[in-house]
């Protein structure tokens, strides 16, 4: 018998009465290797598990964990944590919310939400996964009672899987058509001369004019014009859901062989986005009123830091970019080794991030600075956020570059580029978190081949909805309540669980323990992330958690000029509040299966498995420097509940 990470209670070599001695008296307790020398140890299971214990069965062999894969290098680690930070977000958020929140004065919060909110959740969630070498459930056998906050993070990702690929397919199709010359949403497609015609210029009408791009994405790729709302979704549009099949299907090729797949994909996923910004940036800085949009993007209004939207605003974009508390993070620093260096990692990943956001603004504001002179109106009046500046405002400023076809495939490679490294990363925090429940999946190549395979194509066949005429209602009922509070209610309670239950102490001394020869100043530095953990980085989130509910109760959902009735924004209620009630959920099933009276029960609950700090031997020298010296050679008593009895590795008699 075996945990649930597949890894024996041994740990490798049994010790303690030589080669021949039977493997119950070789006992884990919280990583160390308790061994009484030929005395049993005095334990009070049931009398079934004791009439086990003693009956010598060596493990059989075919029972032998399977070694867990590790990243081919640490550029792999950072390339592909980078590529899931930086997405698409970065190019059709941040530059939004920095010119309509103050523009330079943007940066003050944003920077501030960053070091106080960001960095150290960013930091907590890549140390739980690089210290339990598990994914997003397992590794919560630190503190059993929160193990729905892992149940969660699988929640969210499975919804945001579910639609961010549709973002993809949205992106295939306008790669496909950016082939087309004249390009199909510009003025000069003959399909397009009535449109252009109407113009632009002179019109009376108090209805702002359609421009060829809204009318492409509007009509050609969403057919959101023959919808009526969330209630008529009807036909599925196929060139749509052909582009949905081409993008399941590379997110399961890349991700076929796990990590040694994708930690080679991102060499070049990660890094192509940042060529195409540099040209884009290059090329913008060249154009007749680039220097207004840059202008008008950097400008600050000093009055805007009193305004409560601001902060709220700048809190939630470090939150979302960063992809904490989805299980992704998590998930990719348990394939790291246990040595690894996670506070560097931590502060070149975050600084990264957030500096890739501020980039690429130059980059798009150069651009519609150009489109807004050429049409001799506001910059403000060609800006946009979400899709609409993506599939919209830039498509319209490429149309007006010479050469418009060429920069028209680099802009959209990269948005692909950007959307299949996030994708990697919300992938890889589900299959992990199964791989972990179910061990016998990593051993069978084939098996775990066809369990991939199954479970894009159960996202395709969901996904089919998004891509109706009507899916673009049901895509922003999606996006707009799967990343809000819940995803909050969960971080939150991470943070103080870890703090509280586990205890933070505890867990600054397991990062210490993580960096072999630790310099001076991270262990500096681990006082104001424990700062942070306890008090700034909670009261942050209650403080975002509050005026999410307050924006979310004044505030209708729409889309456009469609404003959802109240029983889909019911839905995407539940939507979230599905995602954080895992944890009171599986909170009261790690209490019920505790004994004793409440408060013991609820001691029992938050104190860590047995087989905890087993499962952080990556590392063969770590495993051996952290195991081997510390041993009991006297008798000893401990108590254990049922839960240690599921969690540990047993040795059991033929007949158990």
């Amino acid at each position: 018998m075996q945990d649930k990470n597949g890894k024996g209670a041994a740990g490798g070599s049994p010790v303690g009465g030589g080669s021949a001695a039977p493997a119950e008296n070789s006992l884990h307790l919280n990583g160390h290797t308790d061994s009484s020398n030929g005395h049993n140890p005095i334990i009070t299971p049931s009398p079934q598990q004791q009439s086990d214990s003693q009956t010598p069965n060596p493990m059989p062999t075919s029972v032998a964990a399977v070694p867990r894969d590790q990243w081919g290098g640490k550029y792999e680690f950072l390339l592909s944590c980078l590529g899931y930070c930086v997405g698409l977000g970065n190019v059709w958020r941040f530059p939004y919310l920095c010119y309509r929140n103050g523009g330079g004065v943007f940066l003050i919060p944003y920077f501030i939400m960053l070091f106080v909110t960001g960095v150290p959740l960013f930091l907590m969630e890549l140390s739980l996964g690089q210290y339990g070498s598990a994914g997003p459930i397992m590794v919560w056998k630190c503190c059993p009672l929160l193990k729905g906050i892992g149940i969660g993070m699988l929640c969210v990702s499975t919804l945001v899987c579910l639609y961010y690929n549709v973002i993809i397919a949205w992106t295939f199709y306008y790669l496909g058509s950016s082939f087309q010359s004249p390009l199909p949403w510009s003025c000069d497609a003959a399909a397009n001369a009535a449109i252009c015609g109407n113009g632009t210029v002179g019109n009376s009408s108090l209805e702002r004019p359609r421009s060829p791009t809204e009318v492409f994405w509007n009509e050609n790729v969403l057919g959101v014009v023959n919808s009526e709302g969330l209630h008529d979704p009807g036909p599925v549009r196929w060139p749509l859901a052909l582009c949905l099949l081409a993008a399941w299907i590379i997110i399961f090729l890349c991700m076929l062989k796990g990590i040694r797949s994708s930690g080679k994909v991102v060499y070049v996923t990660a890094t192509f986005p940042y060529i195409v910004l540099i040209v884009l940036i290059i090329r913008g800085a060249t154009l007749e009123g680039s220097l207004q949009g840059v202008a008008f993007y950097l400008t600050p209004d000093w009055s805007r830091l009193a305004n409560a939207q601001v902060w709220n605003d700048a809190a939630s974009q470090i939150f979302y970019s960063l992809g904490i508390g989805v299980g992704g993070l998590l998930s990719m620093a348990s394939y790291n080794k246990f040595d690894n260096n996670v506070i560097r990692d931590t502060i070149i990943i975050t600084v990264g991030n957030c500096s890739t956001s501020f980039f690429a603004g130059f980059a798009i504001f150069s651009i519609l600075g150009h489109m807004a002179w050429r049409k001799g109106v506001p910059v403000g009046k060609v800006a946009d956020t979400g899709p609409g500046l993506a599939f919209v405002a830039y498509p319209e400023a490429l149309a007006l570059l010479p050469g418009s076809v060429f920069w028209s495939i680099m802009f959209f490679l990269m948005l692909f580029m950007l959307g299949i490294d996030t994708l990697f990363g919300n992938m890889e925090g589900i299959t992990t978190a199964v791989l972990d429940e179910f061990p016998n999946l990593r051993r069978n190549t084939l098996h775990k081949s066809l369990f991939l395979g199954t479970l894009c194509f159960a996202f395709y066949l969901m996904g089919l909805l998004l891509v109706t005429d009507g899916g673009i209602y049901w895509f922003t009922l999606i996006d707009s309540f799967s990343t809000s509070f819940g995803l909050i209610i969960i971080t939150l309670f991470m943070c103080i669980g870890i703090s509280f239950f586990y205890g933070v102490n505890q867990f600054c001394q397991d990062i210490i323990d993580m960096i072999c020869h630790c310099p001076p100043w991270c262990s500096k530095v681990l006082i104001y992330f424990k700062a942070c953990w306890v008090f700034c980085t909670p009261f942050l989130l209650l403080f975002i958690l509050i005026y999410i509910f307050l924006e979310m109760y004044n505030t209708p959902l729409h889309y456009g000029s469609y404003v959802y009735p109240r029983w889909g924004k019911g839905l995407g209620v539940c939507m979230g509040a599905t995602c954080c009630l895992q944890i009171l959920i599986w909170a009261i099933v790690a209490i019920s299966r505790e004994t004793g009276t409440l408060k013991e029960r609820f001691k029992k609950s938050i104190r860590p498995l047995n087989s905890w700090r087993v499962n952080n031997q990556n590392s063969t020298a770590r495993s051996e420097e952290h195991v081997e010296p510390e041993r009991v050679e006297a008798p000893f008593t401990v108590t254990l509940t049922d839960m240690d009895f599921t969690a540990m590795t047993w040795e059991t008699g033929s007949n158990a």
